[in-house]
């Protein structure tokens, strides 16, 4: 016969399959019920964000002057229309620009910046969460090695101290302010209907954001899912129902980006769509043909199901079929008979493959174990380097500032962030980690490897304002990585405007930057010299002497040349060396 225990443990311990306040509502109910004109909106980006809560605002306030604040590790792809329709006063990031098919300026945001219609707060990727944490926490700044010695750490001057070491080490230390948001939109893989969200790995800023905002979260997500089945998967659960607002079920809400599965029990992954951000960034060159782009994919597609529709089942279902960790196979097989077989190298490949050679040598000299790589030629010189060392028998480990760690790159595909690369990698982790910890902490064993727009005799970079009316695309990581990496060297083609006296704007500071490898020669900072000394050049096919070799690299250089006692020349690449850097980029984005 049933106790009165029994009644009381059955109703007292039984654990309901849905529990909690239903949050959900459509999209557009929850744009108009939690986002306000004037409000200062973050937008989470793990390695994927929100761009349906993006275009329902942009539908939502479209004609009107909401002076909205956007805050936002990177400003790319479709998030760029909310400058272009007016409907932001504002942007704290730490990017601004196109990321695919290469990095570089996007002209919508370049004039926005540049006549002064946004106001443009600019960051580091380490920086942005940093500030952000600090909000989530309740104190009033994070301190940071970043932005010390740079151009930044002036124009924050109001968000950002530089004071000394209170604890008496005598060395210098940055604060930066806390921030904290109105509102938080955040995107997961799954949510059940109280608001209790999952998100996979990698983390990049993490959910920081969403848990310094004073108005909470709006979460959109892929499927709604029971409270059962929170509590399986509990150890991937990012954000707490208490600060969720509410929730919306948007399967392919994150597209152009995609969403990663980690092994998340009924739930397909996708890949980020390349063609649709190619056709996007195209259509930035030209404020008309956004203005149709905007009227085909925000006006003419006014609920979730029209967008997914006007895509297509068999474009969706590749993005799908983009997420198989074999899936670069098919992708090499559809490009092998674009890749050259013609032994001689044009400047580009030979600069990366002598930038990749000394990489060998610094790793295998001076005991790196990790690098962690910019975007373009330096992340194909990282790759080719890594796989050469492994030949050797030298394992090192790759990183992305996304939260990638121990990553072996995929051939075919030679996008920095490329989705193909998640199953390889050793640890998926996030952007305190990869570029505070592994990069910049106490114990890192890290080479940083960089691009730039700009760089001057001592090593400064700049890839923010060429001058006053011309922004680049910021700074992302690459503050974090110059200051704070055991060492940093540059890789960059040559040219007078370029290669300066001084730059205009640091967006890294140099001290660390001890090598710089053009597509002229290899630079390097001798002994305790600040400043750069040519010490190899490149052999010339044509057998011009040295004295002409020089004097070209001369031309070229902003700055009065040094050259070293015992210039050397470099030998060009080896077939093999080219076969496997052109295995990585085999349409030539950045090859050319």
């Amino acid at each position: 016969m049933e106790s009165k225990f029994d009644e009381l443990i059955a109703d007292t311990f039984a654990l309901p399959e849905n529990e909690g306040e239903d949050k959900v509502m459509d999209l557009k109910e929850a744009v108009k019920r939690h986002v306000h004109p004037g409000a200062a909106i973050h937008v989470a980006v793990t390695h994927c964000c929100s761009y349906a809560a993006i275009l329902e605002i942009a539908r939502r306030f479209h004609g009107k002057r909401p002076d909205f604040t956007l805050i936002m590790r990177g400003i790319r792809d479709t998030v760029i229309i909310l400058l272009h329709m007016g409907l932001i006063k504002k942007v704290i990031t730490a990017f601004s620009g196109n990321v695919y098919p290469w990095y570089a300026p996007n002209p919508i945001c370049q004039k926005a910046y540049a006549e002064k219609n946004v106001e443009l707060e600019e960051w580091t990727i380490l920086t942005f969460p940093l500030m952000l944490m600090a909000g989530a926490l309740g104190v009033p700044a994070m301190p940071t090695k970043s932005l010390l010695g740079s151009s930044l750490e002036e124009t924050n001057h109001q968000n950002f101290r530089k004071i000394d070491d209170p604890f008496g080490t005598g060395l210098p230390m940055g604060l930066v302010k806390a921030l904290n948001p109105d509102i938080s939109i955040v995107h997961g893989a799954v949510a059940d209907r109280e608001g209790n969200t999952i998100l996979t790995a990698p983390y990049s800023e993490n959910l920081w954001g969403a848990k310094a905002s004073r108005g909470g979260v709006l979460v959109t997500a892929e499927k709604i899912v029971s409270t059962e089945f929170i509590r399986r998967h509990a150890h991937l659960v990012k954000l707490p129902a208490y600060m969720v607002k509410s929730v919306s079920e948007t399967p392919l809400g994150a597209h152009p980006g995609g969403v990663w599965h980690q092994g998340l029990q009924d739930f397909e992954p996708y890949g980020e769509d390349y063609e649709f951000m190619t056709e996007f960034n195209k259509a930035c060159r030209n404020e008309a043909e956004l203005d149709k782009w905007i009227e085909n994919w925000v006006f003419d597609s006014p609920t979730l199901e029209d967008y997914r529709t006007k895509l297509g089942a068999k474009r969706i279902l590749s993005l799908k079929g983009s997420t198989h960790k074999d899936a670069w196979r098919y992708e090499l097989a559809g490009v092998r008979e674009k890749i050259s077989e013609d032994p001689s190298a044009n400047v580009t490949e030979q600069m990366v493959v002598i930038a990749a050679r000394i990489i060998r040598e610094k790793i295998l000299n001076d005991g790196h174990c990790t690098m962690l790589a910019g975007a373009g030629t330096a992340n194909l010189a990282a790759w080719l380097a890594k796989y050469q060392l492994k030949e050797q028998g030298r394992v090192v480990e790759l990183m992305v500032e996304l939260g990638y760690f121990g990553n072996s790159p995929r051939p075919a595909e030679p996008f920095l962030l490329n989705f193909g690369n998640f199953s390889t990698c050793k640890m998926l982790t996030e952007t305190t980690d990869t570029l505070g910890v592994f990069t910049s902490g106490a114990t890192n064993r890290c080479l940083g490897v960089l691009g730039a727009a700009q760089i001057d005799k001592f090593g400064n970079i700049n890839s923010s304002w060429v001058s006053e009316n011309s922004y680049v695309t910021g700074s992302g990581g690459a503050n974090d990585v110059a200051t704070g990496a055991c060492e940093t060297m540059v890789i960059m083609r040559q040219s007078r405007r370029r290669f300066l006296e001084k730059v205009p704007f640091i967006t890294a500071p140099g001290h660390r930057i001890r090598t710089l490898v053009s597509s002229m020669g290899v630079f390097e900072k001798l002994g305790t010299d600040d400043t750069f000394t040519l010490t190899r050049v490149f052999s010339d096919p044509t057998g011009v002497d040295m004295d002409k070799t020089v004097e070209k690299i001369r031309d070229k250089c902003g700055w009065q040349l040094k050259t070293a006692d015992d210039l050397q020349v470099i030998g060009p690449p080896e077939p093999d060396e080219l076969r496997l850097l052109r295995l990585f980029d085999p349409l030539r984005y950045y090859l050319k």
